[in-house]
């Protein structure tokens, strides 16, 4: 099999695991991975950043090691490389299996995950087992779901499927493009991927649970013991929490309809304000698929969006606000969203500027939904219970307790509806997500 390798070093991924003199071969870790949203992309900055990313930087920090790392396309290709030496250690979102464990060494388990059968709405579908000899089923070749369905064949001896040289996120665009009816992948892939294919179906859960590891050569025992104590360690315990938090806490339960009618709306509204968006991102330093989500969230990009308090247009500012950003009609874009970036970037302004992004981005639209004097209430709070008033994460966790008497009471600007802001950011987070991916495919 002819592997596409590409090699990236700790300087191309903007911030080493440690000081840029140790460069030395023995404190170099070479990582093997897979470009992937639930593993290992680049981002609008063109920064390398991912849920395996950055664990895999954590635990080269805990190590004290510089990183190196081989991204290939598919499951296949990461054991490959893993198995030809030429990487360390593999972090690739994946499971254990029993023909893995002939070959390889395993860390403890990060996370639990469900293998999940999906089809497509409307579609030819299986909804269990038995169904799946029905319909035209592919999956990725040396997966775990391939070993799950040769188990299964054992006891459902007329289930065939496709062995594919293809990642899970094509196989689900597959599906979803009508060129196969399902396949099988793991559930925090499909959460991701759903939003930007809202078609697709969950049927069932192939097995009961399943946890993802890294993977090591089989002689590797050292760097195995080392992985198992930084997992068990705070610093482990914090990596983890950060990338639940950073990828995954701010997917809402799928809204089938929500999320197939904003992808529609890319298509039919957004280009309308694109360049809107884009030229006002520009001058005030925010990105520009941030203001469309934000947009997005207040008005469904809809310029003559009137709310019952009184907010209007497709930013939906009040009139106060309009009033002191030298807006004469709020039911105009060209006016409301270059003042809507205006009044972000203010509401950022306000925050400290040593607050690592995109945390500083979050506080400021919380900020822009709730008010900046209620925002220092939070941060007041979070210093109370020992959070830290800089750290979304924190904040996140703090607003809905503003809701309570025993907390309230002692607050400056007193009672709050905390929890609004906490889904304002989530469901803004979520939209800019989808957005970014769907502009990316035109």
């Amino acid at each position: 099999m002819k592997i596409p390798l590409l090699l990236l070093a700790c300087g191309l991924l903007y911030g080493c695991a440690q000081d840029e003199g140790a460069t030395t071969e023995d404190t170099t870790l070479k990582v093997v991975t897979r470009n992937a949203p639930t593993t290992y992309y680049f981002n609008q900055d063109q920064r390398a950043v991912g849920p395996e990313h950055d664990l895999v930087m954590a635990f080269a920090k805990d190590q004290g090691r510089t990183v190196s790392f081989v991204v290939v396309d598919t499951v296949a290709d990461v054991l490959q490389v893993l198995e030809e030496g030429k990487a360390d250690l593999a972090a690739a979102g994946l499971s254990i299996t029993n023909e893995r464990k002939s070959r390889f060494l395993f860390s403890q388990h990060y996370r639990s995950i469900q293998q999940q059968v999906v089809c497509r709405r409307g579609e030819k579908k299986a909804r269990d087992v038995a169904g799946l000899t029905q319909i035209n089923l592919a999956v990725s070749t040396e997966s775990a779901y391939e070993y799950t369905l040769k188990t299964l064949k054992k006891t459902h001896p007329k289930l065939q499927w496709q062995s594919r040289d293809a990642d899970s996120e094509q196989l689900l665009r597959e599906v979803w493009e009508k060129q196969i009816d399902c396949t099988v992948a793991d559930s925090h892939i499909v959460a991701v991927n759903r939003r930007y294919m809202p078609e697709l179906l969950v049927m069932f859960d192939l097995q009961t649970e399943d946890t993802l590891v890294w993977a090591m050569p089989r002689e590797a025992t050292g760097l195995k013991r080392a992985a198992d104590r930084f997992f068990n360690s705070e610093a482990g315990d914090r990596a983890l929490q950060l990338v639940e938090h950073r990828y995954y806490s701010y997917i809402d339960n799928f809204d089938f309809v929500d999320t197939r009618a904003l992808v529609r709306r890319i298509k039919t509204r957004l280009p309308k304000y694109r360049q809107l968006f884009e030229d006002a991102g520009r001058k005030h330093e925010i990105p520009p698929t941030l203001l469309m989500a934000q947009a997005y969230q207040e008005s469904h990009w809809n310029p003559k969006a009137t709310s019952p308090t009184g907010v209007k247009g497709i930013m939906m500012l009040t009139r106060s606000t309009a009033k002191s950003l030298g807006v004469k009609n709020r039911l105009k874009p060209e006016q409301a969203i270059p003042a809507g970036a205006k009044y972000l970037a203010k509401m950022r302004s306000r925050f400290r500027k040593d607050i690592p992004e995109p945390d500083r981005t979050y506080l400021a639209l919380a900020a822009y939904n709730l008010g900046r004097a209620h925002m220092h209430d939070a941060q007041t709070l979070a210093r109370r219970l020992d959070k830290n008033p800089y750290r979304w994460a924190d904040i996140e966790a703090v607003l809905p307790l503003m809701a309570e008497k025993k907390y309230y009471k002692n607050l400056k600007y007193g009672y709050a509806r905390g929890i609004e802001p906490v889904l304002y950011v989530q469901r803004i987070r979520n939209y800019q997500n989808i957005i970014e991916q769907k502009l990316a495919e035109q």
